[in-house]
């Protein structure tokens, strides 16, 4: 969750007014407060008036985050001008303003200018689509083999594979995860997918990165669902934020058997770690009417058994409860982030979800979207 004051959250049970900015910035910025670019005629800080749009949060993608904003400006005409797609990029926040003038925001993230159009010739609104930092790593593809040695800490070529594509690159480790003293421990070759190569890496630990609201890199372990607690209550009812809820129970693209195995590049032997649904309440109780459904995943960056089993680990909690999903809109809760664990109260039922998806709009009548699963279902007797 990102952060917000008690006052903010307490705020969005209640009537209260919805605030956004739209700030257009220099790139390789960090931080809640980055410095804008002068928008002549405009605003001198670089704010854009949100006229629509929405940003929309998918954990199951390669670019977890979108923009997606309609708003007025000059249409550039040379590069340098403000609102371009060569690098400038827009820090989004939404917030509350509260009754005695003050406003509270909540960095929704830093996006890159990808498309700018103009929907009426010559003075209309400018559709402008952007996407978070990863869209860089992804892009920022080498010409050119990069060769890493087995004795290289994984930090270091972190920082490498991802600095080359975003400047001013900031990391933010777990304090479980000590990247600068863990060695690859078989020699890696960069070729032409950067973002492929970072993503193996990470999984092959167990962890995935995005960049957050203040345009750090995370990395964090995929969250166990059985040991998170929620952070927010998604209610109905007296001081709820519930608007409504859908809800759909299937089986396609569900595992409960994940097999990692890690086959080294040189002469370490190949290894391997299985995880599996072992909760009789589970829905998908690998030995239960379910059925045993395995996937498979392979990588040179895992070494060790110990390795193999993290990664497997990993990939199963991304599938977990995944046969029961559900999509809720709500009161904007801008603080809510992807893979947030949130508890689910509705008449009849109370239920512990994971957040995969969320859109949260930019204009004050919009609800704000949500995809979620439930971290199992309970198995009834008989």
């Amino acid at each position: 969750m990102r952060p917000a004051t008690d006052s903010f959250l307490a705020s969005l049970r209640g009537s209260h007014t919805m605030a956004t900015r739209c700030t257009l910035v220099a790139p390789g910025q960090t931080g809640v407060n980055p410095v804008g670019i002068p928008v002549p005629g405009v605003d001198l800080d670089g704010r854009l008036p949100p006229i629509s749009g929405a940003v929309n949060v998918d954990m199951t993608a390669d670019i977890q985050s979108t923009l997606d904003l309609t708003t007025r400006y000059p249409w550039p005409t040379k590069t340098t001008d403000p609102g371009t797609p060569y690098g400038q990029e827009i820090y989004v926040e939404r917030g509350v303003e509260y009754g005695i003038g003050t406003r509270e925001l909540v960095g929704l993230g830093y996006f890159r200018i990808d498309q700018i159009e103009q929907l009426r010739v010559p003075d209309g609104a400018i559709r402008i689509t952007a996407s978070d930092r990863m869209a860089m790593v992804r892009d920022c593809r080498p010409v050119t083999p990069v060769r890493f040695s087995a004795s290289a800490s994984v930090g270091a070529v972190i920082d490498f594979v991802v600095g080359e594509a975003v400047p001013n690159l900031v990391t933010v480790y777990p304090p479980e995860f000590d990247a600068y003293t863990i060695l690859l421990g078989a020699e890696h070759i960069l070729n032409d997918d950067r973002l492929k190569f970072l993503q193996e890496l990470l999984a092959s630990y167990g962890m995935y990165g995005y960049f957050d609201y203040a345009g750090r890199l995370q990395v964090k372990a995929v969250p166990d669902l059985t040991k998170t607690k929620p952070v927010w209550e998604i209610n109905s009812g007296a001081k709820g934020v519930l608007v409504e809820m859908k809800r759909a129970i299937s089986r396609a693209g569900v595992y409960n058997i994940v097999v990692a195995r890690g086959e080294p590049i040189g002469e370490l032997p190949p290894v391997q770690g299985i995880a599996q649904d072992d909760d009789p309440d589970s829905p998908t109780f690998v030995d239960g009417d379910f059925g045993a459904i395995a996937t498979f995943y392979s990588s040179s960056f895992m070494t060790t058994v110990a390795q193999c089993e993290a990664a497997a680990a990993a990939k199963l909690a991304k599938v977990t409860g995944l046969p029961y999903q559900v999509s809720l809109g709500t009161i904007p809760n801008p603080a809510l982030d992807g893979w947030d664990v949130v508890t689910v109260s509705y008449p009849g039922g109370s239920e512990v979800h994971v957040i995969d998806r969320i859109t949260y709009g930019l204009a004050p009548e919009d609800s704000m979207g949500i995809d979620t699963r439930k971290s199992y279902l309970t198995r009834k007797a008989g």
